[in-house]
């Protein structure tokens, strides 16, 4: 019992000290600009809704949601497309080198994306795809590689083998089995990669930083970047701005978070 009430204690600090952070940035989002010099309370004093009102419209924030919401719509449904075809490929089909080829990308996990920058970007400049939304899109996809085909891969095969001889004897082929039996049973984990690809993706900064050049593509962090740059940049406008940019993802996290939780589960006991 005391060990029990230990860990909830320790856990509980964490939480704390995880959460203060956010909690940090949401008072200063609603101090004006004296108080947050002169107060460093973490319950605003006299909070007001004007610096979030304020920092949207400097913000330009829908010119700039809709760039983030192309580039992570577009990697996120790029991920599930091609991943969840090559999860199905290692876990159900037999072909030769198949071991090796999953060992190979599971053994990607273990590269650090920062060294993957430099030769990203010489491709970009080969392909004339630099400062374009398929520039970042593409490598955005690519770098999900790894994680994606080791929790599909481990999802589908937890898929009973009757399910699979049963659709076969109804006459169905590769596609059709994939798309009626293992895409339905997989979604979990389906929308587990979702929210893993689309998260990083929105809030992806040094990629797109050194990808455009162009501010009309520019996505939510570069926006927020413009605002620090600024000649005078204000902390309670720089925590707004902060703020808006984090609060769709948290909604969809929230929305989706019992099929993420399930996700994990079944892809590791897979």
């Amino acid at each position: 019992m005391k060990a029990r009430v230990l860990v909830y204690a320790m856990l509980t600090a964490y939480a704390l000290i995880s959460l203060y952070p956010f909690l940090l940035m949401v008072s200063g989002a609603l101090k004006d600009s004296k108080e947050i010099l002169l107060d460093g309370h973490l319950i605003p004093s006299n909070p007001t809704l004007a610096t979030l009102a304020h920092t949207w419209n400097e913000l330009h924030f829908f010119t700039y949601f809709g760039n983030s919401l192309i580039v992570t719509g577009f990697t996120t449904v790029g991920v599930l497309l091609v991943y969840s075809l090559a999860g199905y490929a290692f876990a159900v089909l037999r072909f030769p080198g198949r071991r090796l080829l999953y060992g190979m990308f599971v053994a990607l996990l273990f590269v650090p994306g920062v060294t993957m920058l430099l030769p990203v970007v010489i491709l970009q400049q080969k392909l004339g795809l630099i400062g374009t939304f398929p520039g970042i899109i593409l490598p955005f996809v690519n770098g999900t590689a790894p994680l994606s085909i080791m929790l599909l891969t481990n999802s589908f095969r937890a898929v009973p083998a009757e399910l699979k001889e049963s659709a076969r004897c109804d006459g169905a082929g590769e596609l059709r089995t994939f798309w009626s039996i293992y895409l339905p049973v997989g979604r979990p984990a389906l929308i587990t990669i979702a929210l893993l690809t689309a998260v990083p993706t929105w809030n992806e900064y040094v990629l797109t930083r050194v990808s455009l050049n162009d501010a009309s593509r520019y996505t939510l962090p570069l926006a927020l970047q413009n605002l620090n740059s600024s000649t005078a940049p204000q902390e309670n406008v720089l925590m707004a701005a902060s703020l808006i940019i984090v609060i769709p993802v948290i909604i969809l996290f929230v929305l989706l978070q019992r099929y993420f939780v399930n996700g994990l589960q079944g892809a590791v006991k897979g």
